[in-house]
Parts: structure tokens; sequence; C-alpha cells
């Protein structure tokens, strides 16, 4: 028994540690169980309460319960964080494909882009979303070939196209870089456990979020640029007379100084939200007659009694308000250093109308998001909204005290991702760097928008073009599933050898219990995450496991034919089938080591499961069933192999 001791030790000692390491998952699984009966008699209580309460309602209040118990006990986050990891298709949530927009990259370092830069722009967009192909590569041809140079849009003059191709590649190429490392950094701070953030390709990032509830809160975290600009809201003579233009145009008027109607008469011929004064039309025209008379004016609605010039717009004719500014003729009459731009919630809501307010603004921001240092959720106690307040560097804090010092009065939109959060009136000269955001509906909307302040600012927009998402009981159903498939191959294979191999084979199914117990130790001690594609390969071990075992029986086999004892065949036995087990099995090992380093996700997941259940497999066979082998022999315990 002495020789067999360090090999007894080693044994239970790897044991002992998958059992270490496996067991916060057991509490984790007791602690969800428990939860879970909590939050089912919490939601009956509710219902019964209030029987009119709608499910979105339960479903918050559960959830506060939920983190309620959680901040109170705090071992349960803590054997989560310990417990093996459960991939997308395993436990739900969103599997998004992301592209990074290098077209809106290349346009915004072009210097005075013009309709023949925009046009190969557009045209080498549509030839990249069919391949990956380089935006820049493909601008660079498409200009060749009309005989223009690079550098007349980028570089100097003295760069020849090659070093600025380079250049510009190397640019979007940081792109990429930069966005995956922004879009990690939000879903860090979001609390997603196990994220999968990878690169495929030359623009695309594949994002996987296990247990994600709330799709639309994920879309805009990974998709929110996060450009936030400071512009200055203009004076309300200045905004109606450009929107005066703005309807003459779309009335038909050649001549915008012919218009008969000065724009108080606009504003009462407005029809208001409710929020709103109510006005007349002294003319007594119809709301057709003065839709076709004023068509701007009959969709962005003044207030009249309001000190500023907002209009209030519906829902539904926002896009109809954005192609009119869109139209060549429009951009004719509105002045170069103004925009208009849409709050980012309904303001007003009138007979289940929602109503956006449209201000008028400077194209050109005062300060820009990039100054922002952190930026935090809270509770205004003053008005009891959620709001989110933002520190800024030294610079930032200097140009916002002189912008705000110089603009006391004036009103200072906070845009951002191109929409209003709020217009806030300058009060005063703001020294400091401190500002404020609201306009929140919820305290989680203000910690969303000040993860994605703090993140930083994505370097170009990233479009989704592939979404998938998978729900929990769709996940529960293939644990379930692959459960049954591991357990049905466990009995096959171990029913199989032992009605072939007997007592020898009883020991090469006790074995392959050690084998998946070793796998599942081994990915929860390395923090890996199980997906079905893992299950899969764990199925493939067991069936390969029992390989070695078939090698040495035979060989056992063979020896024991010519008339040598038990004790030397099994030595001989084991000795000789050595060479063929490592060799097949280090084969194997390098095929899920290229799978592992070259695959994506669901590929990554079955070579790792298939290179531990290798090593599982290997120390179980050559290990452990040959102490038992060894036992047997030295207590005269017969060995039948069929």
């Amino acid at each position: 028994m002495k020789e067999l001791r360090f090999r007894i030790i080693l044994i239970v000692a790897a044991v002992v540690l998958s059992i270490y390491l496996l067991y916060p998952t057991y509490l984790n699984y007791q602690n969800n169980k428990k939860i879970d009966e909590i939050l089912a008699q919490k939601r009956i209580q509710i219902e019964k309460a209030d029987p009119n309460i709608s499910n979105d309602a339960v479903d918050t209040r559960l959830k506060a319960i939920e983190d309620s118990i959680k901040a109170t006990d705090p071992s349960i986050n803590k054997d989560k964080l310990k417990s093996l990891k459960l991939g997308l298709d395993l436990q739900g949530g969103m599997r998004v494909v992301l592209e990074v927009n290098t077209g809106k990259l290349l346009e915004k370092l072009a210097k005075n882009p013009d309709d023949t830069f925009k046009q190969v722009l557009a045209e080498a967009e549509k030839e990249a979303s069919t391949s990956d192909a380089s935006i820049v590569d493909l601008v660079a041809q498409k200009l060749e070939a009309r005989g223009i140079r690079l550098s007349r849009y980028y570089g100097n003059i003295r760069e020849d196209d090659s070093q600025i191709i380079s250049d510009l590649n190397k640019s979007a190429n940081d792109a990429v870089s930069r966005a995956m490392e922004i879009i990690r950094n939000r879903v860090d701070q979001y609390g997603v456990s196990e994220p999968t953030i990878q690169r495929e390709g030359s623009r695309r990032i594949i994002v996987e979020l296990p247990g994600i509830a709330r799709e639309e809160e994920a879309k805009q975290l990974l998709q929110g640029t996060a450009l936030l600009e400071f512009k200055l809201v203009k004076d309300p003579q200045f905004t109606i007379s450009v929107m005066k233009k703005i309807d003459d145009v779309l009335a038909g008027n050649v001549s915008v100084d012919s218009a008969s109607t000065d724009s108080a008469s606009v504003a009462k011929n407005s029809e208001k939200p409710s929020a709103k004064q109510d006005t007349t039309n002294p003319q007594n025209m119809s709301a057709a007659e003065f839709a076709k008379k004023h068509p701007f004016f009959s969709v962005a609605i003044l207030d009249q009694r309001s000190q500023t010039a907002d209009a209030f717009v519906k829902a539904e004719d926002r896009d109809k308000i954005k192609l009119w500014l869109n139209r060549p003729d429009v951009q004719n009459v509105i002045p170069d250093n103004c925009q208009f731009v849409f709050s980012a919630k309904p303001e007003v809501v009138q007979n289940g109308e929602n109503y956006y307010r449209m201000y008028c603004v400077d194209k050109t921001p005062e300060l820009t998001g990039g100054v922002v240092t952190n930026a935090t959720a809270s509770i205004d106690p003053e008005t009891n909204a959620p709001v989110v307040n933002m520190e800024m560097n030294s610079e930032g804090a200097a140009d916002w005290a002189r912008i705000t010092g110089a603009n006391v009065g004036k009103r200072i939109a906070i845009v951002l991702d191109g929409v209003v959060y709020s217009a806030p009136v300058v009060q005063g000269k703001i020294p400091g760097g401190r500002s404020q955001i609201n306009g929140m509906a919820n305290l989680e909307e203000a910690q969303l928008l000040a993860i994605v302040l703090k993140a930083g600012a994505l370097p170009a927009p990233v479009d989704i073009i592939e979404e998938r998402t998978v729900g929990p009981s769709l996940g529960q159903d293939s644990i379930n599933d692959g459960f049954n498939s591991t357990l049905l191959g466990f009995l096959v294979v171990s029913f199989f050898m032992i009605i072939y191999y007997q007592r020898a084979g009883t020991i090469a199914a006790a074995s392959l219990i050690f084998t998946i117990l070793f796998i599942l130790g081994a990915l929860a001690g390395f923090n890996a995450t199980l997906t079905l594609p893992g299950i899969a390969g764990i199925i493939l071990t067991i069936g390969m496991a029992v390989d070695a075992n078939v090698l040495i029986y035979e060989r056992i086999r063979e020896e024991m034919e010519t008339g040598k004892t038990l004790k030397a065949s099994v030595d001989s036995g084991f000795s000789k089938a050595y060479s063929a087990i490592i060799d097949s099995n280090i084969t194997t090992f390098i095929t899920g080591l290229i799978l592992y380093q070259f695959g994506t996700g669901p590929v990554q997941g079955f070579a790792l499961t298939l290179m531990i259940g290798l090593v599982a497999s290997l120390f179980s066979a050559l290990v452990i069933a040959r102490v038992v082998f060894d036992y047997m022999v030295q207590k005269g315990i017969k060995i039948s192999l069929g």
C-alpha cells in the first residue's frame, strides 16, 4: 500500500478540490431557490392587495425586494461570484452583433467634404455592407478612379495617398478597439455577470449579456455614443423668424418677405396641448385651410403665452418635421449657425398623444462632454426627480464658468446623442465645473445615463446588425436537455463497458464520474462559463474517456494470453498503452487549442470543455483506474475482463 499512498493522496486532493470549487455553485442554487420561493409568495400578496396592478409594476416591486434581500445578505452575491457561470444559452439574455460605423468616422475626419466625397462615401459604405472590405480602401479606390487625391480631404498636400490610407486605417482600427473598451467599461459598470465581448472581422463586435432582462436598456447601453454637448438656445425672436421662413417655403411662398401673417397670428392659429393655453383662430380658418397656408406651424405648435419659442410636435409628426428640415429649399433659409433638436422624452400628453418639445439651438456647442470626469445618479431633494450630477476637469470647469458667466439669463440646452434632456436658464456664473442633467423618467434611467457618461463617448456610432434574445425559460429547457443528454450518454457508455469488460468495465464506469466532477470543478475554478456547446464537449468527453480504458484493457488481455501473471499483465498493459493514449489525446488537445484560439463564443465553449475533459479523462484512466487495479492485484481480488 505504501507505493499507492502518494497517488491516493493525489486523487483525494483532486476530489476535495473539485468539491470545494463546486460548493459555491450548490449554495448559489439553494439561495436562488429560496429567493424564488420568497418572490412567489410576495407576488401573490401584491396581486391580492391590488388586483388591478399591472405586471410591470409587480415586476418592479419584486425586483426591489430581490435587491433588498441580496443587499442584506452579502454571502448571496459572494456565492454567485464563485459559482459555475452559465452562458447566454443556458440562463437567457442577449446576443448582439455590433458594427462600428467607420463611414461616419471618415466623414467626421474629412476636411470640407463636398457632394463628390459624400457620393463616394455612400458607394463605399454600400459595398462594405456586403463584405468585410475596408471602407478606407474602398474610398481611396473610388477617389483615385475619379482622379482625386486623398489629400483633398485628409492629411496635407505633401502626403501621398499610401501614407494617408495607412493613417486612416489605423484610425479606423483604433476606433473599433476603443469602442470595444468603452462598451466593456459600460457593461462592467452595468453589472452583467460574465459578459462576452469580442471582435469579429475588421468592424464588428460580438456582445453576449447573460441574464439581461431589460432589452431596451441594454441596447441604449451599447449603442449610445454618449456625445454630450452644451448648446445655447436661440432667442425667441430669432427662432420665430427662422420658423416663419421655413413655413413660407413649405407653403410655396417664393418671397419670404411677402408673408401676410405675422408671428403672433401664427401662434394664435395653433392648437396647443392641454398643458398650454388654447387659442382661437382669429381668421376663422378651418384646420385644413390653416395647414395649407401654414404647414409648418400646423405641426410645430407654438405657445403664445410662453416666453420661449419652443414648439410642441406630436410623436407621429417628428419624422415629418425632420424630413421638411432636410429639404434643400428649407436648408437654404435656415442660417448656418442654428439647428432644430427635440427633447429626449415627451413633455406633454393630451388625449393619448405624446408631444415632444422642439428647440432651436446653436449648431456649434459651447462645450462638449469630453471634459466630464465623473457622473452620478441621485434624487433631487427639492423636486424628488432623478438627476445626474456631473463633474468636469479643471479645463472644463474654467470654460463652464466663463460660458455661464457670459450667458446669464439665457438657456443652455444639454444635448446627449442629438436629443435635449434639459434646457435650464443660467441664473449665474457656475464655478467648480459641477452641472446637472434632469429629464429622466426614473432613477434607473438616470443611473444608465451616468454609466454611459462615465465610460466615455464612442469614437464612431455603432449599429446593431444582429440581435438574438434567449428567454430564461428557454435557458432552463436547455439546461434540462443538456443534463438529460449527459446522463444518457454516461449510462449508455457505462452499460456497454460493464457488459463487455465486466468488473474492469465497472472501474471504467466509476472513473467517468470522477472525470465529470473534475471537468465541472475546473470550469468553476477558472471562472469559465458553461454553455450548451460546452455540455456537448462534456458528452463527447464521456464517449472518448473510455477510449483509454479500452486500449489498456485490450493490452492486458493480450499479455494475459501469453501466460503472464495478472500483476505483470497489468503493468505491461498500462505501460504499452501509454504511447497510443498520449498520442491520440495530444492531437485532439491541439485541435481544441486551435478551435479555442480562432473560434467564436460557442466554438470556444466547446473547445474549452473538450480540453479540460481530455486532461480529466487521462487522470481518471491512468491514475485512478491504475490505483484500483494495483490495489485489487495486491489484495488478490480477481479482475474480470470479459
